[in-house]
C-alpha cells in the first residue's frame, strides 16, 4: 500500500502528507491550522479518518464539563488560529460523518475541503448533531456532492473499508490517537506547536 493509494481516484499528488483526523476530536478541530501551515509551505495534506470513539451510542453521549489545563490549551490555540470553539453539550458517534467525507473526499474531490471544515464547524462552532445521518448529508449537498450517489454509496460496503483501511495503516505505523501527520517517514502526533509545521519542507 502506497500513499497514493489515499489521493482521490489513486492520483499522484505533490508532497503528500497524510493527516489522520476524527471530527470529535477537538485537537483536530485546531489542527486544521497545522495543516495550513503544511499547505502554504508546498505539502499536499490529505485528511483520512481514524474513528477515535467507536464505542459512543449513536444517539451520543453527554460530554460534561471543559474544565482544566486541557481545555484552556485548546481554547488558546483556537483563538491562536482564528477558530471559534463553542463546546458541544454532547458528544456524537462520527463514523457515520468518517465514512460520508471519505467517500466524498475520494469520489467528489472538489466537495472535501467544504465538508471536511464544514463538519468540525457543525460540531464545534455552531453545535449540529454530527451523528446524525440527515445532518451530514445536508452539509454534503450544501458542499456540492451528489446526495443522490452519496446515498447509494452509503448503502454499500465500499465507504466503511476506506474507513478501516485508513484505520489500518494508522495501526501499523504506529498512529493510536488524532491529530496525527505522516510527514515523509515521520508521524507527528498530537497538537504539535506551529513552529514545528513550520520546519517541514518538501523534497
Amino acid at each position: 500500500m502506497s500513499i497514493d493509494d489515499f489521493s482521490p481516484a489513486g492520483v499522484s499528488v505533490p508532497a503528500p502528507v497524510l493527516h489522520w483526523y476524527d471530527f470529535v476530536c477537538p485537537f483536530c478541530y485546531v489542527g486544521q491550522d497545522r495543516s495550513r501551515i503544511l499547505t502554504a509551505r508546498g505539502f499536499t495534506v490529505l485528511n483520512v479518518p481514524l474513528p477515535i470513539h467507536p464505542e459512543i451510542p449513536h444517539e451520543g453521549i453527554e460530554a460534561g464539563p471543559r474544565q482544566g489545563p486541557m481545555y484552556e490549551f485548546l481554547e488558546y490555540e483556537a483563538r491562536a488560529a482564528g477558530l471559534p470553539l463553542n463546546w458541544p453539550e454532547r458528544l456524537p458517534n462520527t463514523l457515520h460523518a468518517l465514512t460520508a467525507a471519505e467517500w466524498v473526499r475520494r469520489h467528489e474531490p472538489a466537495a472535501f475541503p467544504a465538508l471536511y471544515a464544514g463538519l468540525f464547524e457543525a460540531h464545534f462552532v455552531r453545535g449540529e448533531d454530527i451523528g446524525d445521518p440527515a445532518v451530514v448529508e445536508a452539509r454534503a449537498a450544501a458542499c456540492g456532492a451528489d446526495p443522490d450517489a452519496l446515498t447509494a454509496a452509503m448503502c454499500s460496503p465500499e465507504p466503511a473499508r476506506d474507513v478501516e483501511r485508513s484505520a489500518g495503516l494508522a495501526a501499523r505505523i504506529g498512529v493510536t490517537g488524532t491529530p496525527a501527520w505522516l510527514v515523509g517517514s515521520r508521524v507527528v502526533a498530537g497538537l504539535s506547536p506551529r513552529a514545528e509545521f513550520q520546519e517541514f519542507h518538501p523534497v
